[in-house]
């Protein structure tokens, strides 16, 4: 009997002593990614965005408040702040600091040289220099790009083929991006095989004059229009295509949500799904993976998008050889 009262005393003592061990112990570390995007925490894109991420984490087993959370910073369209709001997140030792375009993408990378930045971006990331390649990064940061300067010249293909008389071509940009002007003269070549002036029209931060930039559009006797999506530009796409519906002036825009908004029409890659994919970086990241490490991801898949609706507003019958090459045409 005493020999079992020593044995169940024994194995109280140990069981108090491990629960006790195990109460020392500091809880594990639950890392925080920090979300960096120069738009407004309102729009529509963002908030898709947004889902996505989200969802590709959970997908991968992360679950927000259990074993991650998030700290979120947005510009409201004012890329001067970024710096800030990045030097803020790093501030907060965020374990890894997520650029959601370029300009946010490059405030990160400038912010630090330690944590790891995992971007989204529709620049080039080697000439915007993120990174020294995208086959070897280098340094600190990585990501996925929809970058693809062929575009533009596909995209007035495309509308050429939509509106065939049209010899004049706008391409609306920000008067301050060298590399958005770069898509432009890339695509003088594609412009002179189609037989077409493709010429250039600029805004200018921090204050744009979109108003303005249509009445030069029309001195100009432009029939058609162009565009390409940095923040300037996405920004103020309501404003934008209400322009464009306003003067009947055929547009092609970048992504889907532009012919979900009352475009007439779009090309390009899927811009929310990339928020799906980055989260596969920011996993492997969180296991041990470098940046350095890790291929930049370029999209494989485009969609070509038109709007029968908006087509009707400006009086323009799209022909069926251009209906039938659509991903999607919205009725």
């Amino acid at each position: 009997m005493k020999k079992n009262i020593f044995y169940i005393v024994l194995g109280a003592l140990l069981l108090a002593r491990s629960v006790c061990v195990e109460a020392q112990q500091p809880a594990a570390k639950v890392p925080r990614i920090g979300f960096l995007t120069t738009g407004s925490a309102s729009d529509p894109l963002n908030a898709l965005s947004r889902d996505a991420f989200r969802q590709g984490l959970r997908d991968l087993g992360y679950v927000e408040g259990k074993n991650i959370n998030f700290e979120h910073r947005y510009a409201e369209g004012r890329a001067e702040r970024l710096p800030e709001l990045a030097e803020e997140l790093v501030r907060l030792k965020v374990d890894i600091l997520v650029g959601t375009d370029s300009s946010a993408a490059r405030a990160a990378k400038k912010s630090t040289a330690t944590i790891p930045v995992v971007f989204t971006t529709g620049a080039n990331p080697v000439a915007t220099g993120l990174v020294a390649s995208l086959a070897r990064p280098g340094g600190n940061a990585t990501g996925l790009t929809t970058n693809s300067p062929e575009l533009v010249g596909k995209r007035l293909e495309l509308l050429k083929e939509a509106v065939p008389k049209v010899s004049r071509i706008a391409f609306l940009m920000p008067a301050d991006s060298a590399t958005i002007r770069a898509m432009f003269d890339d695509a003088q070549g594609a412009a002179k095989a189609l037989g077409v002036q493709f010429q250039l029209v600029e805004v200018k931060p921090p204050t744009p004059d979109f108003e303005g930039a249509f009445r030069s559009m029309i001195k100009e006797r432009i029939g058609g229009l162009v565009t390409e999506g940095p923040p300037l530009i996405s920004l103020n796409r309501k404003k934008i295509l209400q322009l464009a519906a306003q003067h009947r002036i055929p547009a092609i825009h970048t992504e889907q949500e532009w012919a979900n908004a009352g475009g007439l029409m779009s090309y390009g890659a899927n811009r929310v799904e990339p928020y799906r994919r980055v989260t596969v970086y920011v996993d492997k990241i969180l296991k041990g993976a470098k940046p350095a490490d890790l291929p930049v991801e370029q999209p494989i898949k485009f969609e070509f998008i038109i709007n029968l609706k908006a087509a009707k507003q400006i009086g323009l019958t799209i022909p069926p050889n251009v209906l039938a090459r659509a991903d999607k045409v919205i009725q």
